[in-house]
């Protein structure tokens, strides 16, 4: 049995339409389960920055999970294969009227992915103090507390209807589907014949 641990929400739903698709059996988890198990795979439904860990530890064989996240945990996992769904970018926004001052000795930054944060802005040779926001980060240049944001944008609506821009694109991002190493080389046909169809599919 193969254990694929899904990030809550659309994109596992969308995982669990491609197995659907491939192997025509019904793979639907029920109501508040967080696990379900379908022939030969079990699947674990778990919050999207818990995804790596999960296959890390071995608690999954492989997992799906965004681009954006294992940039951000940089872990040591396999990266099989781009499933071309979940699709968003990380970007920089700020207030509009306003622009990025390079200049200062350091620009504040609110954002829940610090990694990818201080790696962009230090390629830029720019001193960042990150503040670690877990959710409405919108708010946080409007109020003072940030000089810009680093954040997910899919439309750029809900930037947009805060009255901010978006100045940088930081990076592209979509699904994955990854493998824990160990799981890799001892069942390594069945994660090379599920790779197959799922490339087929997508």
């Amino acid at each position: 049995m193969i254990s694929i641990a899904l990030p809550k929400g659309r994109i596992a739903e969308e995982t669990l339409e491609i197995f659907s698709s491939i192997f025509g059996d019904s793979f639907v988890f029920d109501d508040r389960k967080l696990i379900l198990e379908v022939g030969d795979f079990k699947f674990l439904l778990v919050r999207n920055q818990d995804v790596p860990a999960y296959v890390l530890h071995q608690a999954a064989d492989i997992g799906v999970v965004g681009l954006d996240v294992l940039e951000e945990k940089d872990e040591d996992l396999i990266r099989l294969l781009d499933l071309g769904i979940g699709k968003c970018k990380i970007c920089v926004g700020l207030q509009e009227g306003k622009e990025l001052n390079y200049d200062l000795p350091e620009i504040k930054i609110a954002t829940k992915m610090s990694n990818i944060t201080k790696k962009y802005f230090s390629q830029k040779a720019v001193a960042v103090e990150i503040i670690h926001l877990y959710g409405s980060i919108e708010l946080a240049p409007l109020v003072g507390l940030c000089d810009a944001i680093v954040d997910i944008v899919e439309t750029g609506d809900t930037m947009r209807q805060n009255g901010l821009k978006v100045v940088e694109t930081i990076m592209e991002s979509s699904a994955y589907l990854i493998a824990n190493k160990n799981s890799f080389i001892q069942k390594k046909a069945e994660i090379l014949s599920l790779y197959e169809k799922i490339s087929q599919k997508i």
